[in-house]
């Protein structure tokens, strides 16, 4: 006789920590996996091609039915599908809601959840708390990429928009980089600069310079590494953080989470474009309207359209995978400037939430459910 006893553990944010889902040099090793098994092509996500970003569910402008939910700043719920191979073996879902009036409740502004399955029966094996996670495996991908492009003796960096995601980008940047001693920092407000300073001060504190800066330029002058990660309105690229060629050193990198605007002539010419997966681009520009860069600000969206547009080729945009397993040089000239798009994949949180996942079953972490003993239906 079968048995269909299926259970599953619950994992609340402590959980999380204590089963070290903060461990960023640990969350950079799973990316880095992560990348060579997506290049070999086992894994999936949503959509028709495999490679979508997920499904998002936003609101209308304005509802005849009082209850229903209106458009707002962020204001959307979205499920991010995916399954991974390899050492991983795993299938989940990301499900979170978006509100940034959320911050005025002492809220983050989304609120993430993932859950792991089965990947044959589909049986929940964990449902977990995800704000966490997802922080920290968005900073574990800019790491990869600064780890294999930035200058071994990287000791400046510049900060636009100093939020979580550029504290947690940090982290990446000082775990393959720890010999830096300056930050300059480009914010919009004084407390968010100052509480990015403390909260920098306390885990590093071996930085000998923080530099208050007034503008993108002051950020980007003078540094090997820069982080762009603010939250920017879409619709017109002209609002998007712009960075003109003449500011930039030699060597650098550009992190580019978020809206980041650069010259065409640069990016046709002289910069060297790269994306954590080419195919994710791909996917945007399939899913929304040209231009798609209007719509997702990331820099490689930016180049889909060019290609769309005829003015730029294929294989002037550089996939990180093929840098990891060897197809591509990781320098393809000395003091490259590299663009480094970074979009956000579900399978980065099935790969971190898999490890963090069997860690807390290592140390008894979590709190066992039950679904059932017998399925009622079956």
């Amino acid at each position: 006789m079968c048995n269909t006893m299926t259970d599953f553990i619950y994992l609340s944010e402590q959980d999380m920590i204590t089963a070290g889902v903060k461990d960023m040099s640990g969350c950079i090793e799973a990316m880095e996996e992560m990348f060579k098994l997506m290049k070999a092509g086992d894994y999936r996500m949503g959509g028709e091609n495999g490679n979508s970003h997920g499904v998002m569910m936003t609101f209308p402008e304005s509802s005849p039915f009082p209850n229903m939910p209106t458009d707002g700043p962020d204001r959307r719920f979205m499920a991010m599908p995916a399954y991974l191979g390899g050492i991983f073996d795993m299938a989940g879902v990301k499900w979170y809601g978006s509100n940034v009036e959320n911050k005025k409740k002492g809220l983050p502004r989304s609120i993430l959840m993932l859950t792991l399955n089965d990947k044959d029966t589909g049986a929940p094996l964990a449902y977990m708390s995800a704000n966490v996670l997802s922080a920290y495996r968005t900073g574990a991908v800019p790491g990869v990429g600064v780890k294999y492009f930035a200058k071994e003796d990287t000791k400046t960096v510049g900060v636009v928009g100093p939020g979580v995601m550029s504290k947690t980008a940090f982290a990446a940047i000082m775990a393959v980089r720890p010999a830096v001693k300056t930050v300059k920092i480009k914010g919009r407000g004084e407390k968010s600069v100052h509480n990015f300073i403390e909260h920098l001060r306390k885990e590093y504190p071996q930085i000998e310079n923080f530099k208050i800066v007034d503008s993108v330029e002051n950020a980007v002058r003078g540094s090997d590494v820069i982080c762009i990660c603010t939250s920017s309105p879409t619709g017109d690229p002209a609002d998007y953080p712009y960075v003109k060629e003449e500011w930039i050193e030699k060597g650098a990198i550009f992190l580019c989470p978020a809206a980041a605007r650069f010259d065409d002539d640069f990016i046709l010419n002289r910069a060297r474009c790269v994306a954590d997966n080419i195919h994710l681009y791909e996917s945007w520009a399939e899913e929304f309207a040209y231009p798609a860069y209007n719509v997702v600000p990331i820099p490689a969206v930016h180049c889909m359209d060019l290609i769309y547009e005829g003015k730029m080729k294929k294989d002037q945009v550089d996939d990180l995978g093929d840098m990891l397993v060897g197809k591509v040089p990781v320098h393809r000239k000395k003091d490259e400037i590299i663009i480094y798009s970074i979009g956000g994949m579900p399978v980065e949180d099935v790969a971190w939430g898999t490890i963090c996942y069997r860690n807390a079953l290592e140390k008894g972490i979590g709190t066992k459910l039950n679904l059932w003993e017998t399925p009622e239906l079956a």
